[in-house]
């Protein structure tokens, strides 16, 4: 999958809100489309491209912070997708892998979110099943939806 990322040097929920604002300013548009690169060269313009809000948001933590992704539409490749205006915002492509997912519904706090993991791994644990690598936090609604409608996931990538 293709992501739009940025790295907070923040606590679990800070990093959230902050990165939240940085990628939604590439996704409305600040950012140069490389569609119109062609007309740019003609007409000495440059323009931005509005890329549709997909589902999930991603959190990852870091050492001292987390890495927050945007998930970019299926129809975009790395070499159509238009480039960041502001240099915190990085593509990437992420490989494939197998992951194991657990949904659950509620707020976005860190608590919830540490609970629910602990329940996730002695699950995993108890099934034999091996992991690796950090927890993903997945997001998949507005923070307009009420909290208890909320679909969120913990993702755990599988040892091979």
């Amino acid at each position: 999958m293709l992501v739009a990322e940025t790295t907070m040097q923040s606590g679990f929920e800070e990093a959230g809100n902050q990165a939240f604002r940085i990628l939604a300013g590439y996704i409305f548009g600040n950012n140069r489309s490389k569609a119109s690169s062609q007309k740019a060269l003609l007409t000495q313009k440059d323009s931005s491209e509005k890329i549709a809000m997909t589902a999930p948001v991603n959190q990852i933590g870091l050492p001292g912070g987390y890495l927050v992704q945007f998930t970019m539409p299926k129809t975009y490749q790395m070499d159509n997708l238009p480039t960041p205006l502001d240099n915190r915002v990085k593509l990437r492509e992420v490989p494939a892998r197998k992951i194991a997912v657990y949904s659950y519904s509620g707020s976005w706090s860190e608590e919830r979110f540490k609970e629910k993991l602990r329940i996730f791994q002695e699950e995993l644990k108890k099934d034999g099943i091996n992991t690796i690598g950090e927890p993903v936090f997945a997001r998949y609604n507005s923070p307009f939806r009420l909290w208890f409608l909320r679909r969120n996931e913990i993702w755990l990538e599988l040892a091979k």
